[in-house]
C-alpha cells in the first residue's frame, strides 16, 4: 500500500509503513492498518486530537504480530507499544510523543482490557473496533476462523443454547462472545454513532447466515 493513501501523513507513512505490519495475517495487515487510518482521521475530524500521534500510532498498533491462538495474544499491545517505541526513539521523536503513541498502541486491544486516557488512545481503540464489526468485521472473524481451523458453527447447536460459547471451535459463537459486545464501549461519540451503524450490519450478517443454515 502507497503511503498515499495516509494523507495528510504521507512522509510519516512512507517511514513507518516498512514497520507497519508483520507476518502473513491477513486480518491485521496493511489494509486493516488503512481502514483504521480511515476511521481514525474520521473520528479525529470530529473530536480533535494531535493528528501525528494518533497517525504514528495507527500506523504502529500491529507493527508485532502475534496470533490470536497464542498464550501471548493479551501481551500483544503492550509488545507492539514497546516496539514502536523503539522504532519511533530510533527516530528523534520526543519523549513525551513517544510515550503517547505507547499509551495509545498498549490500550487500544480488547485482550489488553486497558483503559485508554488520552484522546488519541480513545479514538485508536475506537478505530481499531470499528474494523471488528460491521460487514468487514464478519469477514474477519470467518478468516481468522479459517486460518486457526475452527469450524463455521455447530450444527447441532448453531446459537450454543445447550453448550458454552466456544469459540475457538465454532465461528459464529465468536459474535456473541465478543463482536456484540464491542458497540457499548465506544470511548469517543463519534466512535458511538459510527459502531451503532456497524453493530446492526453485523446482526444482519448473522441472521441471513443463520437463515441460510
Amino acid at each position: 500500500m502507497h503511503a498515499g493513501s495516509f494523507a495528510p501523513y504521507e512522509a510519516l507513512a512512507e517511514t513507518l509503513i516498512p514497520h507497519a505490519a508483520e507476518g502473513d495475517d491477513g486480518s491485521h495487515d496493511l489494509a486493516h492498518i488503512h481502514r483504521v487510518f480511515r476511521n481514525a482521521m474520521r473520528i479525529h475530524g470530529q473530536e480533535g486530537g494531535n493528528g501525528t500521534v494518533l497517525a504514528a500510532s495507527v500506523l504502529l498498533h500491529d507493527c508485532l504480530a502475534v496470533e490470536k491462538n497464542s498464550p501471548l495474544r493479551s501481551q500483544a499491545s503492550r509488545l507492539a507499544a514497546e516496539k514502536a517505541s523503539a522504532i519511533l526513539g530510533g527516530l528523534g521523536w520526543t519523549q513525551r510523543d513517544i510515550e503517547a503513541v505507547a499509551h495509545a498502541i498498549l490500550t487500544h486491544s480488547f485482550s489488553a482490557n486497558l483503559v485508554p486516557e488520552s484522546l488519541e488512545a480513545k479514538i485508536l481503540q475506537d478505530a481499531d473496533r470499528l474494523d471488528a464489526i460491521g460487514m468487514v468485521g464478519a469477514a474477519r472473524c470467518f478468516y481468522i476462523a479459517g486460518r486457526l481451523g475452527s469450524a463455521l458453527y455447530d450444527p447441532a447447536d448453531p446459537l450454543a443454547k445447550d453448550r458454552p460459547l466456544d469459540d475457538r471451535r465454532f465461528a459464529i459463537d465468536h459474535f456473541e462472545n465478543k463482536l456484540f459486545k464491542l458497540a457499548n464501549g465506544f470511548q469517543t461519540e463519534t466512535g458511538r454513532q459510527l459502531a451503532k451503524e456497524r453493530h446492526e450490519r453485523l446482526q444482519q450478517v448473522l441472521d441471513m447466515f443463520l437463515d441460510e443454515i
